[in-house]
Formats: C-alpha cells, structure tokens, sequence
C-alpha cells in the first residue's frame, strides 16, 4: 500500500478536496482517506499504475504538489528529525536532492529555512548530495494541523496555464462567467472521464467545455443565444478542443434519453433582469427534468446556482450527494449541488 498526499490551494476548504476525489474516481482507482487535513488530503492506495500521477497532475486545477508520503509526524522540528533519520531511502547515493518546507498558514513559528536545513543534513549524512538547481529529487515537508507530511514530490501542477485562460485572455469575453480553476474542479466532481460525453446545457462563452475538453473530454453544449454561441465557438477552436453546440433551450433539449456521461452547468438563473421571480421556479423545475432525463444512470450533475437547487433535484429524481458554498464577494455566496442519477 502507498500513501499519497495532496497538497491543497486553499480557494476552499471542501472543492479542493471533492475534486481530487472525483478525480481518483474517474480513474477508478482503488482509494481509501486516509486524512483530511488544512490544505492537504492523503488517501492509502494499493495501485500499481505509473500513469494516475501524470494524468491527475494533468487534470486537477486546485492541487499544488503531488507527494509520496514516506512518513507522517508531529509538526516540531525534533519529531521531522527523528522521522527522517528512521527513514531508509531506496534511492541510490548517486541521486542529487532538493528539501523544501511549506507552512500551511504559518501556523507554525519555526523558520521553514530550519526545517530544510535540519532535514538536509540528514540526507547528506547519508550520502546524499544536495543540488539546490536541478536535483533528481525534491523532498517536501509540510506542516499542518500539527503535521508534518514528508516525502519526494512525484509532480507539481502548473497552475500558470489556468491564469492565461481567464475569461478577459480569451478570444471572445463576457461578464459573469466561472474562472478557469472552479470550471476544471468542477469538471473532476462530476468524474468526467477521457473519452465520456459531458454537457453544459447553459454553455454561454464555452467555459467549462474548454476545461473539460483539454482533459481529453467530448463536449456539447447549449444557449438560446446566437451571440453567445458563436463566442463559445470562438474560444473552443481556440483550444482545439472536441465539441459540438446546439442552438436549443436547457428546458427541452433535442436529445435523447440516456445519452450523456455527466453535467457540468452555471445557469444564469438569477443573474438575469430577463428573467421574472415567478418564472425562475418554473424555468428551473423543466431545465432539471431535462437534464435528468438526457444523463445516463450512474452519471453526475454538477450545478452552480445562487440559491437551493436540491427540491427541484430531488422531485427530478436527482439524489443529493452534497453541497459545497463558495464566497465570491459580499453579497454573493456561490453554490455547487452534486447531484447523482442513480
């Protein structure tokens, strides 16, 4: 068995987690939890599969590093010593290393400078040389809830390529559209696998579809506005991602029963003058149905909404797995319904 920690953005303190796992899921990796932790999940796994690092490191959006954990120790600086030199480390003398600490909220007061050092110091004890530039491993001690996760850090997430996919970078922008990062970890809850169907029903410019189509996914979407969907093509043959769009309504989609994967939507419901407070009721009860009706048994609905989505879900048929919130500003607390078709 093999312990693997996540170390967390710290967007929120529940998505980050809910998209590691949804994650693990769509590969159908064999997981147990291990530990949920401030910034850091760490689940026990018997798999074997060399390529689950490199492909969640190429799919998770609010993972910072990827550790094979070799031990797991109080948060004091005697404990991290003690914890390394009882270590054996399989790699051969010839091997150059890196030590670098993380403090998660510096919750704790000592130098992370320190615990580098000290750690290092071990490691060259036994042989090992340190090369602070291009070393053949990097070591991550991170300290948590009165933690310390240690071990060599099996990939890192570059987060870089979500910051030039705003929706302002993109050939074609409008306002109040998900960033980049929420729209991938979206992706991941609804275990959108390479190869699976995936819709957004209220596609506008074609975020989450881009998001989901560079992890090797087919996308559709819909809206009932031409302007809109003509951006969302603009910006999707920008990233040359597989996908096809419908000019049609979310509450009667020309689309048969069963035919998709899973659904990942940010209706505009309640973000638009357009729309009546009477109607809102109405307008989200059929687009639900739908919705319900169009996703295969087993597959997942992933909604972000400005306020309770789970009746309608419920009367659909939809079985709530769980609700994340998510504060965007003063006044406005985000939503995320997951929903199951079981």
């Amino acid at each position: 068995m093999t312990l693997i920690a996540f170390e967390l953005s710290g967007e929120t303190s529940e998505i980050p987690v809910a998209e590691v796992i949804g994650a693990l899921e769509s590969n159908s990796i064999d997981f147990s939890v291990r530990h949920i932790l401030d910034q850091v999940l760490v689940i026990e796994t018997s798999s074997k599969d060399t390529g689950l690092v490199g492909d969640l490191a190429g799919r998770l959006a609010m993972t910072r590093h990827i550790i094979e954990v070799l031990g797991i120790s109080k948060a004091s600086l005697p404990d991290i010593i003690s914890m390394v030199e009882d270590m054996e480390f399989t790699k051969t003398k010839s091997f150059t290393y890196k030590v670098r600490a993380k403090k998660i909220k510096r919750i704790s007061p000592m130098p992370s400078e320190d615990i580098e050092r000290s750690v290092g110091r071990v490691l060259f004890d036994q042989g090992y040389r340190a090369d602070l530039i291009r070393p053949d491993i990097q070591y991550r001690a991170v300290l948590t809830d009165n933690k310390c996760i240690f071990g060599p850090v099996m990939a890192s997430i570059d987060n870089s390529a979500f910051e030039k996919r705003k929706p302002h970078m993109k050939p074609f922008f409008h306002p109040g559209v998900l960033m980049p990062k929420l729209a991938r970890a979206l992706v991941n809850i609804a275990r959108a696998k390479k190869g699976s169907i995936v819709l957004d029903p209220y596609c506008g410019t074609g975020g989450i579809m881009v998001e989901a189509g560079l992890i090797g996914v087919n996308t559709m979407g819909c809206d009932v506005q031409r302007k809109i969907l003509m951006g969302a093509k603009m910006n999707l043959d920008f990233y040359s991602v597989d996908y096809s769009l419908m000019f049609q309504d979310a509450g009667g989609m020309a689309l048969k029963d069963d035919c998709v994967d899973c659904i990942v939507t940010d209706p505009p419901y309640g973000r638009s003058a357009l729309i009546q407070a009477q109607s809102l009721d109405k307008l989200m009860k059929n687009s639900v149905n739908e919705m319900y009706r169009v996703i295969r048994p087993g597959g997942r609905l992933v909604m972000v909404s400005e306020r309770p989505v789970e009746i309608w879900a419920e009367c659909a048929g939809f079985c709530v797995v769980n609700v994340y919130t998510q504060r965007v500003h003063r006044s406005l607390t985000r939503r995320i319904t997951v929903l199951d078709k079981k």
